[in-house]
């Protein structure tokens, strides 16, 4: 479906309009809906300028994580592969640790998703950017709210720059 709509008020929920998360949806009048095989021929055939996905973890180099939590079942990797490999860039939105650990890592420990992918990371204390070509690495961009480079920096694994 392209062209998703507002989540719908409690009683309008529609079963069959759902997005990733397994949340109801709405549509909207100029909404158009096509079918698997031609969502993956635009995404594989390089249509597709930007991916937002969330992700577990990753890495200072734009390793992306972000389809198997160990020791739990899991259907599989759904399209996540394709959408990192088949668009022009990749964000990321994450919380930045999880249970208290740092998200983002020197190298991920988790399965990958995709190699070299990641081209902007916002989390819940700051926006990176990750140069996935040449000399790679992560540049803080902007801290949130009230977080200060200390606690980034204690929460944070990866090494990084700071940008001007």
């Amino acid at each position: 479906m392209l062209g998703m709509g507002p989540f719908p008020f409690p009683g309008d929920e529609d079963a069959d309009l759902i997005n990733a998360g397994k949340q109801t949806i709405t549509q909207l009048p100029s909404s158009s809906f096509f079918s698997s095989a031609d969502s993956f021929a635009m995404i594989r055939g390089g249509h597709i300028d930007l991916s937002i996905l969330g992700a577990m973890q990753v890495s200072a180099n734009g390793d992306l994580a972000n389809w198997m939590i160990p020791g739990q079942m899991v259907k599989g990797m759904g399209g996540a592969m394709d959408l990192v490999a088949g668009v022009k860039r990749v964000v990321v939105l994450m919380e930045h640790e999880a249970r208290g650990k740092p998200k983002l890592l020197t190298e991920c420990t988790l399965p990958l998703t995709g190699c070299r992918v990641v081209d902007l990371v916002i989390t819940d204390l700051g926006v990176f950017q990750i140069a996935r070509t040449g000399e790679a690495g992560m540049t803080l961009l902007e801290l949130a709210s009230g977080v200060s480079l200390d606690e980034i920096r204690a929460k944070t694994e990866a090494p990084f720059s700071v940008a001007q």
